[in-house]
């Protein structure tokens, strides 16, 4: 991960490794029957970013990266390949290409769930607001904070929706509210700027 930009660094896994544990043991609580594997929650959590595409190389292939690590630590195959499953289905555009892979991956494997919603609820609130900032100024520079600000509505604040557990979508809310005011905030402070730009270019047509 040495190569990866603040967004998605060490502080962004350990965030992600601490809610995920708050989901599951608030989920065993309400949900006894399902029964959760706090190791694979900890190392999927712990890996869920490796293999990511955004940082890959050209010629990096990001499959099976996660299971080739933690079987030359001497892990069993079995929670390899768990975990390396896991992994593979976290991100967002894995859902969006196919959701119902992702509901059937969470049927077996539930600490999926509790991953994916502490992967996202990283994306939202305080946090969420400054690390796409970050990785904005990284990745999409050319677009300006501006094009930051358009990755609120086209994902973030649709990541509430997709929470799958109870806990998720209560800490979701919380955050989402804060990226809505955010938002307003935004647009009331840059409407002066929008409003000159318009009238210069009416001006110079």
């Amino acid at each position: 991960m040495s190569r990866f930009d603040a967004s998605h660094d060490y502080q962004h896994v350990l965030r992600v490794l601490s809610l995920a544990r708050h989901i599951e043991a608030k989920e065993r609580a309400l949900h006894p029957e399902i029964r959760y594997d706090a190791d694979v929650v900890t190392l999927a959590s712990l890996l869920h970013d490796v293999g990511d595409r955004k940082y890959l190389q050209d010629n990096q292939a990001a499959g099976g990266m996660v299971e080739g690590m933690l079987l030359k630590q001497g892990a069993p195959p079995e929670l390899a390949a768990k975990v390396q499953t896991i992994v593979t289905h976290v991100s967002y555009s894995c859902e969006v290409a196919d959701p119902m892979k992702v509901r059937e991956v969470i049927s077996k494997h539930p600490e999926l769930a509790a991953v994916q919603d502490a992967d996202r609820l990283d994306a939202l609130g305080a946090v969420g607001i400054g690390r796409a900032f970050t990785f904005g100024a990284t990745k999409r520079a050319e677009g300006g904070m501006a094009r930051t600000m358009e990755h609120f509505t086209e994902k973030l604040e649709k990541l509430e929706g997709m929470m799958k557990t109870e806990t998720g979508r209560e800490m979701a809310r919380l955050r989402t509210e804060r990226l809505r005011m955010f938002r307003s905030w935004w647009e009331e402070e840059t409407l002066v700027g929008r409003t000159v730009d318009r009238a210069l270019t009416h001006k110079s047509d």
